[in-house]
């Protein structure tokens, strides 16, 4: 029976590859890498030979599709690889996952280097649970939005992946949002050059605006929101309630795009917006 192994490489450091994730390069009929380039020098550095195709976010689609005909009929192992770190995480790979599951061929996880979990265990900050949001939107307007839906998480810890040229203006805006919060901001993890900037937001402002290489280098940021605030869950759902009804009848809103636009500005999650929503239904139709 056919295979799919998700295979973690490093995220900078060659000395993080496993003996495991080699073995099964070289043992696996197909390698699907992000950028066959790049990994074309993995593959060099430790003598591995397995044919290889492209499989990224723009080939997703058609590239899924081939995959599991070859899976199904052919009775082969393959491996998924990202440019660096374990797919599937803020990377392409969870649609051929999905897919490959839903068509019953098993699925096999190894463990290795993740920027992720490994800027989580230098942080100096608590774990026990965290929101992990990838790479946040560019635009002001959503950014704004998803740093709102941060702030009013119960999940205090965060996650987020930034590029140098980024790095400052998105402190700025936790700053904005989040003034209290205390931050870890890690650079080039595992690599020669690697960086902490570690303290309260204005400390660690302070730190990247007087560090000559800020531009240099990719982030992870880790985060606690000491801004977050309880809110009393009955004046909650009557607010939220509130909200709704105004979009509705002032906006002239049907249901689910009050409940998408609450969802986007960070009022409710698009759950709770959604539950709010059919009470609002059940009363307009006591009404008619």
């Amino acid at each position: 029976m056919s295979k799919l192994y998700v295979v973690p490489t490093p995220i900078g450091n060659l000395g993080d590859m496993t003996n495991r994730a080699v073995e099964t390069l070289n043992s696996c009929d197909l390698i699907l890498a992000e950028d066959t380039r790049h990994t074309q020098k993995l593959l060099n550095y430790f003598n591995i030979k397995t044919k290889m195709i492209s499989y990224h976010k723009f080939n997703e689609k058609q590239r899924s599709e081939e995959i599991i005909h070859k899976l199904l009929n052919e009775d082969i192992n393959a491996a998924l690889v990202t440019d660096a770190g374990t797919p599937c995480i803020s990377d392409p790979g969870y649609e051929l996952v999905r897919e490959v599951r839903e068509k019953g061929i098993e699925v096999i996880g190894l463990t290795g280097a993740s920027a992720l979990t490994t800027a989580l265990s230098i942080s100096g900050i608590e774990t026990y649970e965290f929101a992990f949001y990838g790479f946040l939107p560019r635009k002001k307007s959503e950014l704004d939005t998803a740093l709102k839906r941060v702030l009013n998480n119960p999940v205090k810890t965060f996650v987020f992946y930034e590029s140098p040229k980024r790095i400052i203006s998105l402190i700025e805006n936790i700053k904005i949002h989040m003034p209290n919060s205390t931050l870890c901001v890690c650079k080039e993890l595992t690599k020669i050059h690697e960086k902490t900037f570690y303290g309260s937001v204005d400390d660690v402002l302070e730190q990247l605006n007087n560090y000559s290489d800020v531009e240099k280098g990719e982030y992870v940021i880790v985060g606690y929101n000491n801004d977050y605030q309880e809110k009393d869950d009955t004046d909650n759902q009557l607010s939220l309630h509130a909200i709704l009804f105004d979009k509705l009848f002032k906006n002239e809103y049907s249901l689910k795009e009050a409940v998408n636009e609450a969802a986007l500005e960070g009022i409710a999650s698009k759950n709770e917006a959604y539950k709010a929503s059919l009470e609002i239904k059940k009363i307009i139709e006591k009404l008619r």
